[in-house]
């Protein structure tokens, strides 16, 4: 007799007492970057794209049409698998960006994880949660990286949704003392302010939604988590040595890629998937001169952050960080989440119910 794996959803989840912790959730991801320079965690991600003009042309989607205009419409299903030093994953992502007019989130992911030597699964999870926490823990890698010792930081947040949430959380954890203040903006402006004061209420940390970019020339760590179909940022509205971390589109503009390859650092969480993916402006910039990231970064100065270890000797300059996402996050997350709520082990874990096995 074997347990049949069981789905636990969001709503079960919230049952059980799950909680996203900012410091869990950092540790899981310091872990896995270690397992990662180690060898002991590799990964994939495969995605397949759709055409929008097939979205368009169904009569019931088509009043949507105009609202999404400047918004990427992410229309993709994409697959991430890995496997870690005790599990593996694989993590299904359905998204598109017209669900947000029908009242669901943009994208939804399911996690299955696995025994990492049997490769039996052991637990399946809603993940839409649990990608926006990995994903914000590029945040505080950044901050423990980048702004070890700074004191009044300021931070300036394209975007306002589930992931920029997340992060906000993860600044006002781990920026206690660090952060003097987070700027958010958002494309509409009305989802940074409902952002804003959703979270002000519950946080200690100092935010403001603003309407423009006045005030990025003040803030040396900008993140980009929006879903914007292009730049975001103006090269001269920037702080000239600004740590960007970019975690969405095409987002950064050309001209403050070209400063940051020829006098600045520039970071990818892995060449080969940012370059394959070819959606982010790193990628995008290098596309559109008829060679990929995979090519020509390398060439440029462009280092894979598992080989990038210490801050400590970088003098001023301007540092761009694209983000791709790697699967492998998404399993040490998701592992952190099942050994603490969902194994037998855990006085918290569901029931499962038995079955026979073929």
């Amino acid at each position: 007799m074997e347990s049949t794996p069981r789905y636990i959803s969001l709503a079960e989840m919230k049952r059980l007492g799950v909680r996203l912790e900012a410091t869990a959730l950092h540790n899981a991801a310091r872990a896995a970057w270690s397992d990662i320079r180690s060898g002991r965690a590799h990964g994939m991600k495969s995605v397949l794209s759709f055409h929008e003009a097939d979205l368009w042309n169904q009569p019931e989607f088509e009043a949507y049409r105009d609202s999404l205009r400047g918004e990427r419409l992410g229309w993709k299903l994409s697959a991430l698998s890995s496997v870690g030093a005790r599990y593996a994953a694989v993590k299904v992502v359905g998204a598109n960006a017209i669900n947000r007019r029908l009242g669901q989130p943009r994208s939804t992911s399911t996690i299955l994880l696995l025994d990492n030597f049997t490769l039996r699964p052991l637990c399946v999870m809603d993940g839409t949660d649990i990608s926006a926490a990995r994903t914000a823990t590029y945040a505080s890698m950044a901050l423990e990286l980048f702004f070890p010792k700074a004191d009044q930081l300021s931070v300036f947040l394209f975007g306002a949704g589930p992931i920029a949430e997340q992060i906000i959380r993860v600044l006002d954890h781990f920026g206690a003392g660090i952060i003097s203040k987070v700027y958010v903006r958002s494309r509409s402006g009305t989802s940074a302010h409902q952002l804003v004061e959703r979270q002000r209420q519950s946080l200690g940390i100092r935010l403001e939604a603003v309407e423009d970019n006045r005030r990025l020339r003040e803030c040396r760590f900008v993140i980009t988590a929006s879903n914007a179909s292009t730049p975001v940022f103006e090269s001269a509205e920037i702080y000239p040595n600004a740590v960007v971390l970019h975690l969405g589109g095409d987002e950064t503009p050309a001209g403050h890629i070209q400063n940051v390859l020829r006098s600045g650092l520039a970071l990818c969480d892995d060449i080969s998937m940012v370059s394959r993916r070819n959606s982010q402006s790193l990628a995008l910039y290098l596309s559109h001169k008829g060679s990929t990231l995979e090519q020509l970064g390398p060439v440029l100065g462009v280092i894979n952050l598992k080989d990038y270890c210490d801050a400590g000797g970088i003098s001023e300059c301007p540092i761009l960080i694209t983000c791709v996402g790697l699967p492998m996050l998404d399993l040490y997350v998701a592992a952190h989440v099942y050994e603490t709520w969902f194994s037998q082990g855990s006085d918290r874990a569901p029931s499962v119910q038995p079955s026979s096995t073929n």
